[in-house]
């Protein structure tokens, strides 16, 4: 008989915790058993601002899941959405003079990297560390190479860094729960991980999230989550531009783009039909004008985050895959 032996996953985003409990059925697979989605006003915008009410808020959630479990958590894995993170991309070099890459070599590069960002970076801390990129001889491969002979080598590593206090304060509030931390991973590295393991060939893309009020956009190369980057404006951006321009209700606004055929060539005199004015008067409203806007409005979105973002400069030297998520 298999002993119950369940997993808490905490996700922390903007403005909620989500609560996971993931446990393994009799054939090893993992399967999750719970899942409540809580909204808190003790963290703002990836700050804790109020310590007694978040501790107050996970006290009370882990109690409730607890009973309703009937089992007593140790231990948690925390997921962070967002949370002010930093990311930095720096690489190491050895002269060789072709002679043979030995393990000693690769260790003291990455010794030496880390010790420079904890030295550079000291009101932080280390959450990830990636081999992001090998370069032997001015040629990028896709493995460690140790034991080949060459004249130059450049070692990659990607490093996720999050503030000191907020992770202080994390530990804290948690502890003060009973809860061990016992591990904190980053949402968009599992995303991308996820992404890389079910497509294939594939370990380098973007991948843009987009929501009502924010968007975010993160780079993963070689399975290393590399940079992500968020803005404080969503799809309720374009909802507006159009209600703005054309005075329409939003729900007829909704009810008209779920019909919108964006692919479709639009006949310039064509009218938004009667049917999608539901909760006021019909007026004469061209569907092109409603193309035009939503166009113009998504091409400057994916200026801001994309082509025009010189956070990614490095990134759009080569084709890329993008993949959209809402």
């Amino acid at each position: 008989m298999q002993l119950f032996s369940p997993s808490l996953y905490i996700i922390i985003n903007n403005f909620s915790f989500i609560f996971l409990v993931g446990d393994k059925d009799e054939k090893n697979n993992f399967k999750i058993i719970y899942e409540e989605n809580i909204k808190i006003d003790g963290i703002f915008y990836n700050k804790i601002l109020d310590y007694e009410k978040t501790y107050k808020f996970i006290k009370d959630n882990i109690y409730y899941l607890e009973q309703k479990l009937n089992y007593t958590f140790k231990e948690t894995i925390i997921i962070l959405e967002n949370f002010n993170l930093s990311f930095i991309n720096i690489s190491g070099f050895k002269n060789l003079n072709s002679s043979q890459i030995l393990k000693e070599n690769i260790y003291y590069i990455l010794n030496t990297l880390k010790s420079y960002v904890e030295t550079t970076e000291i009101k932080k801390t280390i959450l990830h560390i990636f081999n992001s990129k090998f370069i032997l001889d001015k040629k990028e491969i896709k493995n460690l190479p140790i034991g080949l002979f060459g004249d130059s080598y450049s070692h990659e590593l990607s490093f996720i860094l999050a503030n000191k206090n907020d992770l202080r304060n994390l530990k804290s509030i948690f502890e003060k729960c009973n809860l061990k931390i016992k591990k904190i991973l980053v949402k968009s590295f599992i995303e991308g991980a996820y992404l890389a393991n079910k497509i294939k060939n594939f370990d380098t893309f973007f991948l843009v999230e987009i929501k009502d009020n924010n968007t975010k956009i993160f780079y993963f190369e070689n399975n290393s989550l590399k940079f992500e980057q968020n803005f404080n404006f969503g799809t309720e951006i374009i909802l507006q531009d159009i209600k703005k321009i054309t005075l329409l209700d939003r729900s007829t606004i909704i009810n008209v783009l779920r019909e919108f055929l964006f692919d479709k060539e639009l006949i310039n005199d064509e009218l938004v039909e009667k049917e999608y004015f539901k909760k006021e008067k019909y007026r004469k409203i061209k569907k092109k004008l409603i193309f035009d806007i939503v166009n113009a409005r998504i091409k400057e979105i994916s200026e801001i985050i994309f082509s025009k973002n010189v956070n990614f400069d490095f990134a759009l030297k080569k084709k890329k895959l993008c993949f959209f998520k809402n």
